[in-house]
């Protein structure tokens, strides 16, 4: 999507109640000019409008998703800002966004009906922007997840959550594209997500992307930021983390407090940007994938798997796509100038 750049969807909070204070100001104006001029003319004949029966069935059907999925949806609060959250099972277990708990372990937790209840962080992998919370003594609704890959372009989808701290919000769309390899702006590239039409807004973040038979498809994370908008959201483009990675992860967290497969493949180094010239080796890991194949501090990385890898945002978005256990070619830059090819065989990303 040429033009385009990602933002994450987590408000803080000081920005959250001006604009509630001015959502509700706006519906008391609202109430009373409709007051004022909602007396019916005697002489106004109604005529009843068909309606389909498809239509009156879908949108009952829509009712019943959101009636059944929202009090599995819960908000998520700590000192620095507000995000969404899915209860993940009946331990109380919430899965959410590795951004919405980065910096805190206790949180702050609203279910749709109002209760609140503390949380503490059981653990995060930031690789795939996923974390778990977890909630003690509370009878929380657990969410049921779909099987992601049975997905298709063009079904309906919709978003649960609390953007801008307005509890148990729903939009609606559908399943607009599936993308490869999207980069966050904090350096984390997503190696799959589903991009929606479903309107995804600061607060939605952890939330849930459902189906239309009230299943979690997806946490949604992203929206796309239009420089041509002046850095507004772009309209009807926001991305999920599919289910069936989240499922995984998450119970991976829960079993073991960490990850322990993250199935992502793995350099061992510490790099750095060169103004688009490359990869800077800063540091490599002994006895990892790099030094194993002999890439050595000071190299510059200039292509894996025959890709250019100018910055590190292109090196994470050309490993996301990779798998450990595969074998590829880097072109590096030595530090005498010279250019050869390695054979590397990746590692797996660690989870702790």
């Amino acid at each position: 999507m040429p033009n385009l750049s990602f933002s994450m969807l987590r408000r803080h909070r000081r920005l959250v109640a001006p604009l509630v204070a001015a959502l509700v100001a706006a519906a008391v104006v609202a109430g009373i000019g409709l007051a004022t001029n909602s007396t019916p003319s005697t002489t106004t004949a109604f005529q009843k409008v068909p309606v389909p029966t498809g239509a009156l069935a879908l949108q009952s059907a829509t009712v019943n998703v959101v009636q059944s999925v929202s009090p599995s949806v819960v908000q998520i609060e700590d000192q620095r800002g507000l995000g969404s959250g899915i209860v993940f099972d009946s331990a109380g277990h919430i899965v959410t966004n590795n951004h919405v708990v980065t910096g805190a372990k206790s949180f702050t937790v609203t279910t749709s009906s109002g209760k609140r209840y503390p949380a503490t962080l059981v653990g995060s992998f930031p690789a795939d922007d996923l974390a778990v919370i977890k909630v003690s003594g509370a009878d929380l609704k657990p969410a049921r997840f779909a099987d992601s890959s049975t997905l298709q372009v063009g079904d309906i989808a919709i978003a649960i959550g609390n953007p801008l701290g307005l509890l148990s919000s729903v939009t609606e769309g559908i399943v607009s594209a599936f993308r490869q390899a999207v980069p966050e702006n904090n350096g984390v590239t997503l190696p799959s997500v589903i991009q929606t039409s479903a309107a995804i807004n600061p607060g939605n973040s952890g939330g849930a992307l459902v189906d239309i038979k009230g299943r979690v498809i997806g946490v949604p994370t992203l929206a796309a930021i239009d420089p041509e908008l002046g850095g507004s959201a772009a309209p009807g483009i926001g991305f999920a983390i599919p289910s069936n990675l989240v499922k995984d992860i998450a119970g991976q967290i829960v079993s073991n407090g960490k990850v322990v497969n993250s199935h992502r493949a793995y350099l061992g180094i510490r790099v750095g940007d060169t103004n688009g010239n490359g990869v800077y080796v800063g540091s490599v890991t002994a006895g990892g994938p790099a030094a194993n194949a002999g890439l050595r501090t000071g190299d510059v990385i200039v292509s894996i798997d025959g890709k250019p890898t100018a910055t590190t945002g292109d090196l994470s978005a050309v490993l996301s796509e990779l798998k450990p256990g595969q074998k590829v070619p880097a072109v590096v830059k030595t530090q005498n100038g010279a250019k050869k090819t390695l054979q590397v065989t990746l590692g797996t990303y660690p989870g702790s």
